[in-house]
């Protein structure tokens, strides 16, 4: 057998060898400037809030995930595969006006979650399953669940995540769900501050997130 038409036969062994729609995946890579995530929580002097604007990661989906405006889907389980990672210094404390709050409460969160060693929030989709036809033109509303990690600790969590068409290839992730910092081995504030008082926060917190993935454009041939 010829060299050339040895190297072709494994090539058409190794496609068939794939799993049945692998080679089918769209990758969507994140979208730098079109991203936030916002943490919400409460405490006995004022309830308070952390925001991101720099997600990373990808996303990977199959022939049932809706990619044009007006995508005729099914309901029911959807091939996708979604990894993404929020940079633990870039959360900060904010005012509910936006304004930066206070570096102090910043510095408090990344000892919290063990910014030194783990210097990243990460999630991993496990699975995700449309409800049903969509009632509004380009939203689309997923049951999904997930692998969460925090400073290093990681749980499972179930939301719904909201599928917006921005444009062909062009998609917007929305969803929020609330958490217990202790699940987290994260230890809420029970402290007496002079001037202050005792100050407790909330075990509970309230994660938000948009996040726009976006298939990269085959460049032009030439």
């Amino acid at each position: 057998m010829k060299l050339k038409t040895f190297f072709a036969a494994v090539n058409v062994l190794a496609i068939a060898a794939l799993p049945l729609g692998a080679a089918e995946l769209t990758r969507l890579n994140s979208t730098p400037g079109a991203n936030k995530i916002r943490i919400e929580g409460t405490s006995t002097i004022h309830d308070w809030q952390m925001e991101s604007s720099i997600v990373g990661g990808y996303a990977e989906v199959g022939p049932g995930f809706p990619l044009k405006p007006g995508a005729e889907v099914k309901p029911g389980p959807v091939e996708a595969k979604v990894n993404i990672f929020i940079p633990v210094q870039r959360i900060k404390s904010i005012e509910k006006d936006g304004k930066p709050y206070n570096s102090a409460m910043d510095d408090r969160m990344y000892l919290a979650v063990n910014e030194a060693t783990n210097n990243r929030i990460t999630y991993t989709l496990t699975s995700l399953t449309l409800k049903e036809v969509p009632k509004t033109a380009g939203a689309y509303q997923y049951d999904s669940t997930g692998e969460l990690c925090v400073g290093g600790v990681t749980n499972k969590i179930s939301m719904p995540v909201v599928v917006t068409v921005l444009e062909e290839n062009k998609v917007k992730f929305a969803g929020s769900v609330t958490v217990k910092m202790t699940d987290f081995k994260i230890e809420p504030i029970n402290k007496s501050i002079l001037g202050i008082g005792l100050i407790k926060t909330g075990d509970e917190v309230k994660l938000f997130f948009e996040w726009v993935a976006t298939k990269k454009a085959t460049p032009a041939a030439k």
